[in-house]
């Protein structure tokens, strides 16, 4: 028996090697793919219809889980994103309008000290032309 060889599927007579050389790795389904199969089971109206397209697939039905669970959430904050962006227009705006109303602030507090320095010129102009006048007189 120890010298007996052991027949594999492809027909040659030597035994695979034990040690497994490459390690497994995840599957990745793309946002369009998940859509497809969530669209076809959505479509399954017959008993078994669902476990026919795992097993043509090859998932699991937690995968329609995750895979629904994923839409749901895609469509939440697609909603939540359009609140949230017309939150920030309004952030946005409302510090634009604030910075505007400061600058404008400013500018009328230089205005008015040249209107103040102007007065006390005229004010001044005036006391020497009438003390000019009395002089003169």
């Amino acid at each position: 028996m120890a010298g007996d060889m052991v027949k594999l599927a492809d027909g040659t007579g030597n035994q695979a090697d034990p040690e497994v050389t490459q390690v497994a790795k995840r599957r990745r389904f793309t946002n369009q793919y998940k859509l497809m199969i969530l669209a076809e089971a959505d479509k399954c109206d017959q008993r078994g219809d669902i476990g026919l397209l795992l097993r043509r697939e090859g998932l699991y039905s937690w995968h329609l889980k995750y895979f629904r669970e994923w839409r749901d959430n895609m469509s939440q904050k697609k909603k939540s994103s359009s609140k949230i962006t017309a939150t920030s227009q309004l952030r946005n705006e409302l510090a634009r309008a604030k910075r505007e109303i400061e600058r404008l602030k400013l500018k009328l507090k230089k205005a008015d000290g040249l209107l103040d320095l102007q007065k006390k010129m005229a004010e001044i102009y005036q006391n020497e032309i009438a003390g000019n006048c009395e002089n003169e007189a």
